[in-house]
């Protein structure tokens, strides 16, 4: 264990696959204990244990990050579990790309179930989260937003952009009420990453429709943001907060 984290304890929600399954381990490699929140128990007991057999250690909470009570239950189980809360990962998020598509086509309980997943459980957490990072001494909040935030798309995808971009105002939000509480918060722009969620998306032509759209040639690994969120959760990130941090391989910056 390298131990830029040593001694924290992470709760990362949707730390079942992808992208949160990464930081999780990623997280345990570097001393952290992890609170494996996810909707999934079998996904969250594997990541349980991929991050037992490497050696380090976490508990798996399942609950829906859309439901009040659910966050609150997996907020105190880790807790109870690990005795402190430093690192509020909001790794969560879903993109439907079959349903969530313009305002003309989606239908209302969709935008609703892709904002309470997206925007509202970011709200949960911090409700629950916070006093417990409060309590600690200080920490570390992480967003997940999107460069679906920051640019407009032919393939509309509105609801889970409106989301996203609501993060970016709320991760302004609570960096400036919880700075004098020594807690940062900052927010990750990934672009397209290579995820269980988007697996069944990305056909052949959509892939080398992304490939050639990125300087860098490729699309993302989920390693390589849980990398950019080690960093945001560790003391190497100590004077940055309200940030954000884009992690596209060069496609904003065309």
């Amino acid at each position: 264990m390298a131990g830029r984290l040593q001694s924290k304890v992470a709760l990362i929600t949707g730390a079942g696959m992808g992208m949160g399954r990464e930081a999780a381990l990623l997280f345990a490699e570097e001393g952290a204990r992890v609170v494996v929140c996810d909707i999934d128990r079998v996904a969250a007991e594997e990541t349980v244990s991929l991050v037992e057999r490497a050696g380090g250690d976490a508990a798996a909470a399942i609950g829906d990050v859309a439901v009040e009570d659910d966050v609150r239950r997996m907020t105190e189980e880790g807790v109870r579990r690990f005795g402190a809360l430093h690192i509020l990962y909001n790794n969560a998020g879903v993109l439907w790309k079959d349903r969530d598509r313009s305002a003309l086509e989606t239908d209302g309980a969709q935008w609703d179930r892709v904002m309470a997943i997206n925007l509202k459980s970011v709200f949960w957490v911090t409700k629950y989260g916070v006093p417990h990072v409060r309590a600690a001494g200080g920490g570390s909040i992480i967003l997940v937003g999107s460069v679906s935030a920051l640019a407009g798309f032919t393939r509309a995808q509105d609801a889970y952009t409106a989301a996203k971009g609501g993060l970016i105002a709320l991760n302004k939000s609570l960096a400036i009420q919880f700075a004098r509480n020594n807690i940062r918060c900052n927010i990750i722009h990934p672009g397209i990453v290579e995820t269980p969620l988007q697996a069944p998306y990305l056909t052949d032509e959509l892939r080398a429709e992304f490939k050639t759209g990125i300087p860098l040639g490729r699309i993302g690994r989920p390693r390589e943001i849980a990398y950019a969120a080690l960093f945001l959760a560790s003391e190497e990130s100590s004077f940055m907060t309200g940030a954000e941090m884009i992690v596209d391989g060069g496609f904003m910056a065309q």
